[in-house]
């Protein structure tokens, strides 16, 4: 394993019944690092987010965060050993107050230290802190991501799984959700970012991986010169 990972990857294979996704995956994630995972749609990104988080069985290779082999363990072991997945598509509860709404990120803490972590994380989204009384359903597309992060926040996750942040939503709020990212990172989290978004990606990324037909096939520094051509060949699944 890579002495300075914290979420290392090596030859994962994952997938649906019979159905093969994800081959031989090799990722890596250091601490205080964001690390764009991109690819065209059907390329298995939220695939390996799910195999990662929990949600999704491996069929070989494997997965060590913070040190420690995630084989078999499940979405709520994950979470407390701070491994947090945020799943696409803005997944609040509807008909509960977004204070409610962090309440249950945080059910398995004592009550001082989720009343604590709400707050905390209510601080980094102004937008939805004025409507904390509010229902889930009654915000935006935009607040209710912003609560669906907050959500992942009140965790205070090592590193943050993050599947399609910017979808639905206005380019203003988008730059807003990844400013949040980018001071996360400053603060100590890591974040592996799913993203469609391509150039904000990159513009707050330290390392971008692209995924083709379920194999990584670019790795490389999100500023690196002339990755935009090397991208554009990875998305045709054409290894750079």
């Amino acid at each position: 394993m890579a002495a300075d990972a914290l979420l290392h990857v090596e030859a994962l294979d994952a997938g649906y019944g019979k159905i093969g996704v994800l081959h031989r995956v090799d990722l890596i994630v250091r601490p205080a690092e964001i690390v764009a995972l991109l690819g065209p749609n059907g390329a298995g990104k939220t695939t390996l987010l799910r195999a990662l988080s929990g949600l999704l069985p491996w069929t070989a290779g494997d997965a060590t965060f913070a040190g420690s082999s995630l084989r078999g363990a499940d979405p709520r072991a994950c979470a407390r050993a701070g491994l947090v997945h945020v799943v696409e598509g803005h997944r609040v509860f509807t008909q509960l107050s977004v204070t409610d709404n962090l309440a249950l990120a945080a059910y398995d803490l004592p009550r001082g230290e989720r009343s604590a972590r709400i707050e905390d994380a209510l601080q980094v989204f102004p937008e939805i802190a004025a409507k904390h009384t509010e229902k889930g359903g009654a915000l935006s597309g935009g607040q209710q991501q912003m609560l669906a992060v907050a959500q992942g926040l009140v965790r205070r996750p090592r590193l943050l799984l993050l599947d399609e942040p910017s979808a639905g939503l206005s380019p203003v709020l988008v730059d807003r959700v990844l400013l949040v990212l980018a001071r996360l990172r400053d603060a100590g989290t890591a974040v592996l970012l799913v993203e469609q978004l391509v150039e904000k990606s990159l513009a707050v990324a330290d390392r971008v991986y692209a995924l083709a037909q379920g194999r990584i096939v670019l790795n490389a520094p999100a500023q690196a010169p002339g990755l935009a051509a090397r991208l554009e060949r990875a998305y045709l699944g054409v290894a750079a």
